[in-house]
């Protein structure tokens, strides 16, 4: 506020309106301009969403029906008939000639302060049980509160979600973290069905996506939503020399204040999945509780090993159709008594020769990285 009637607006971002106001001053005209406080979220959404459209008959397809319109008592400018409060007014012809600021900026830092076009109120009407809405921004590390990244990862999830399926990749989630800054980072899960496919995903998506910084691609045994799944992807399942992909001199969101020395900054991609060639081993796979169902096929534990070896102790639990596998170690040890019982390298029975009282180990071994 400069006094009770005049205010400084920001309107140094590229933007249909700086352009229209710049037009008015450079013809030594003022522009009418309104503001709405306290709005349909939807309405917040769509004046976010950056595409080339009447910005009414966006609004209007996003809410689902038409938006109600009214004009201003000071002015014509149309405003929604459902806002909480409007402002009337004008921007003036003198262009920006008022400092303003500093203030908190998306990424969560001071900017400078800027110079802006001066704004003349008119008029205040509001509901009679009018709500002030506040939107929070430049909120440091309450960031991921702000308004603004919530609705924008409605456009950005949809978008990521898009470009991906055009390179025929098998989208399972794509998710925008609250706390990345009007969406910087991006976590994708994929069904990877051939190899390279994270990175190809990395390179489609900061082709298609100017304010990405980070990207991260996961497989979809992953919740990406999830941190705790999360952190354990990225500590089990990432090397940095060979799954990090950096893309130098890449140019991003302005205000970022890691970049220095110009409007160009590096971006990364984060490759977290398994490599598809791997996922055989046993060192690649998953534990989880194994589920014990099936047909009841053989009645002793000999008989199983002798059909269908080598077999997981769950594996002999279905088979033989036991509860809780006390059945299955008995006759195991008593295998074992026998110098009959064997296990190969990851872990499954099977019948060999062995010393009595003792398993035997079939074929090479793994190594243990423990000893």
């Amino acid at each position: 506020l400069r006094n009770v009637r005049e205010a400084g607006t920001n309107l140094t971002a590229p933007s249909d309106l700086k352009r229209i106001y710049t037009g008015c001053c450079s013809r030594g005209e003022k522009l009418p301009i309104n503001f709405a406080v306290g709005s349909h979220p939807i309405d917040f959404m769509a004046a976010g969403m950056r595409i080339p459209a009447d910005e009414i008959t966006l609004v209007s397809t996003l809410r689902g029906e038409p938006v109600p319109l009214v004009k201003g008592i000071t002015n014509n400018v149309r405003v929604p008939a459902d806002a909480e409060m409007v402002i009337e007014g004008y921007l003036d012809e003198h262009g920006y000639w008022e400092p303003d600021g500093p203030y908190g900026e998306y990424v969560g830092y001071y900017g400078p302060m800027h110079q802006d076009p001066v704004f003349h109120v008119t008029a205040i009407t509001m509901r009679e049980d009018v709500l002030h809405q506040t939107l929070l921004h430049g909120a440091g590390p309450k960031i991921h509160r702000a308004e603004s990244v919530h609705l924008l990862s409605v456009r950005l999830q949809a978008q990521a979600s898009n470009i991906l399926k055009s390179i025929n990749i098998k989208v399972d989630d794509v998710y925008v973290p609250p706390g990345s800054a009007e969406g910087q980072h991006l976590r994708v899960s994929i069904f990877q069905e051939q190899p390279g496919q994270a990175q190809s995903a990395i390179a489609a998506l900061f082709g298609g996506m100017f304010n990405l910084k980070h990207i991260f691609v996961v497989d979809e045994d992953i919740n990406i939503r999830d941190e705790h799944q999360w952190e354990w992807a990225f500590v089990s399942r990432f090397q940095a020399d060979r799954d990090m992909i950096s893309y130098k001199g890449m140019p991003g969101m302005p205000m970022d204040p890691s970049v220095e020395g110009g409007p160009f900054g590096t971006k990364a991609g984060f490759d977290l999945t398994l490599p598809l060639q791997r996922r055989h081993e046993l060192m690649m796979t998953v534990a989880t509780a194994p589920t014990i169902e099936g047909p009841v096929r053989y009645k002793t534990v000999n008989q199983a090993l002798e059909k269908d070896a080598p077999l997981y102790f769950s594996e002999l639990m279905t088979a033989l159709g036991s509860r809780d596998g006390r059945e299955i170690t008995v006759q195991l040890d008593e295998l074992r008594a026998k110098g009959r019982l064997m296990r190969d390298c990851d872990g499954r029975y099977l019948i060999g020769e062995a010393p009595k009282g003792k398993t035997g180990l079939f074929g090479p071994q793994h190594k243990d990285p423990n000893v």
